[in-house]
């Protein structure tokens, strides 16, 4: 994530103003330096969270001072130069971050900043160019005029929101422009592990040293929009899944690159339009929400796609033994629509809308795979041999086919239960409320869904069939979950053989 306008509230205050203490400014008093830096904010049109924050500031103060110098020229902070600068008539006046500014000689005014950074704030350098032009960057040196400490309040929530991705095993990893010593102190005060671990993104200057990086650090500071898009990169080859949010144009390239992307409402436009989510109220707070609904979502539907999926594995494998053994289809639509109705379509419809909190485990088509397997094999094994003893008995289709439903309804249930585990009042209340329908339905409904009156034998039958059943179900779920355990342990080594192939 980024820092500004996520770990911390989008909107900046000036915290302080100082001189810069070296021997070549020519400034004496802070006034100087305010009337320079209200010049300088009156000429520039950059509207980002800092400039607005400094326009506040000079709008307030600007009841002591003269009419504005007219600029001769414009550069707009850049995400990747970390300065803007204005052209008046006696030079050109830089603001940035300070370490981009002065370059080599930026060891002279570290220690005065050194402070303001460990307590999170952020501290730009405003300073005045020796050179006539920077056109091509910055070649010539740079005089340090004097320094501005932004405050940047943490949001709210912010530790209450940490500490449960956290718990949830999500690793955090905060990139930002700012200084990395003020972003890891931010990042501290926010409860995030390892906050303290920090480097500054201008020595990773190779593809190798970002990757090590990213195992390393936890905090990032003085990143660039290329390095933020490479920093998600590195981690997405790791292995990770990898969501990013952000608020500003600078955060794009590396939000496109993420599986998730997450923007504020209150940022750039274009971060808003590059994102997959936006937080309308700009709330980092609200993502344990979306996490939520994400999960409930996926679940839910993974757990309804079982249902369904167990109906189709068994109507082509029975589609299949009728062919092969060439024997009538044993059920009528009006059955398989009853059986339908109350073991998928009602219960898959009400258990979509229960809240799911539960992490995400493993690939959805493989899981909805492997928990429909068992129940659609025992529909399958149950219905053909429930047929070949009908004609082993000489036992009316239109009883064999009642039979098959009453024995597909069973195994419907307990399919239900076993994919509603862990049960609980609601998941109770569903599946009863259903078993009551499918009693109903068969007993004053008979006509409406194709169901006879039975024998005696026949009523034997479908209770030795049911048990049965259930027996078979649930040795096969043990088997299906074997296997499943097996495919796991093997996936890795399967994956990495492939990938050296």
């Amino acid at each position: 994530m980024d820092k500004t306008g996520t770990i911390t509230e989008p909107v900046m205050s000036v915290k302080d103003m100082f001189l810069s203490k070296d021997s070549r400014n020519p400034l004496k008093t802070t006034d100087e330096l305010k009337g320079l830096l209200i010049d300088y904010t009156a000429a520039s049109q950059d509207n980002n969270a800092t400039m607005e924050a400094l326009k506040k500031y000079a709008d307030e103060a600007d009841g002591s001072v003269g009419k504005h110098r007219v600029p001769l020229d414009r550069l707009a902070f850049s995400s990747s130069l970390k300065y803007g600068s204005i052209t008046f008539s006696d030079g050109i006046y830089l603001l940035g971050a300070p370490e981009f500014i002065m370059r080599d000689d930026y060891a002279s005014i570290e220690k005065e900043i050194l402070p303001y950074a460990e307590k999170g704030d952020r501290v730009l350098l405003f300073g005045r160019y020796e050179g006539s032009s920077i056109a091509n960057g910055l070649s010539d040196r740079v005089t340090p005029l004097g320094f501005v400490a932004l405050a940047n309040p943490i949001r709210e929530n912010a530790v209450k929101t940490f500490a449960y991705f956290k718990s949830q095993d999500v690793a955090i990893k905060v990139i930002s422009g700012d200084n990395p010593k003020t972003v890891s102190q931010i990042a501290v005060q926010a409860g995030i592990d390892n906050a303290e671990s920090y480097v500054d993104a201008t020595t990773l200057d190779t593809d190798a040293k970002i990757k090590k990086a990213v195992r390393e650090y936890t905090v990032f500071g003085r990143v660039t929009p290329k390095q933020k898009q490479k920093l998600v990169q590195a981690l997405k080859k790791q292995g990770h899944t990898v969501a990013m949010t952000g608020d500003g144009v600078n955060d794009i390239l590396a939000m496109k690159d993420a599986d998730c992307s997450v923007a504020m409402a209150s940022g750039s436009e274009a971060a808003t339009q590059a994102a997959q989510v936006v937080l309308l109220d700009s709330d980092f707070a609200h993502m344990p929400d979306v996490v939520y609904e994400g999960r409930r979502v996926v679940n839910n539907v993974q757990r309804s796609a079982s249902l369904f999926l167990v109906k189709n594995i068994f109507s082509l494998l029975m589609s299949l033994f009728s062919v092969i053994f060439m024997i009538t289809y044993p059920l009528e639509p009006a059955q398989i629509s009853l059986v339908s109705m109350f073991t998928i379509g009602a219960p898959g419809f009400l258990l979509a809308l229960e809240p799911n909190r539960d992490r995400i485990k493993g690939h959805f088509l493989t899981n909805v795979m492997f928990k429909a397997f068992p129940g659609g094999l025992t529909d399958v094994i149950a219905v053909g041999a429930l047929v070949i003893c009908g004609e082993v008995f000489a036992l009316p289709e239109e009883s064999i086919g009642t039979i098959a439903t009453m024995v597909l309804c069973v195994v419907g249930f307990m399919i239900l239960f076993k994919i509603s585990e862990p049960l609980n009042k609601m998941k109770y209340g569903v599946i009863g409320l259903n078993i009551i329908g499918f009693i109903f339905s068969g007993f004053f409904l008979k006509k409406l869904f194709a169901l006879t009156d039975l024998s005696n034998i026949c009523v034997l039958l479908m209770v030795v069939f049911g048990f049965a059943a259930e027996s078979l179900f649930r040795y096969l779920t043990l088997l299906v979950e074997k296997l499943q355990e097996y495919y796991k342990k093997k996936k890795p080594k399967l994956k990495k053989y492939l990938e050296l192939k």
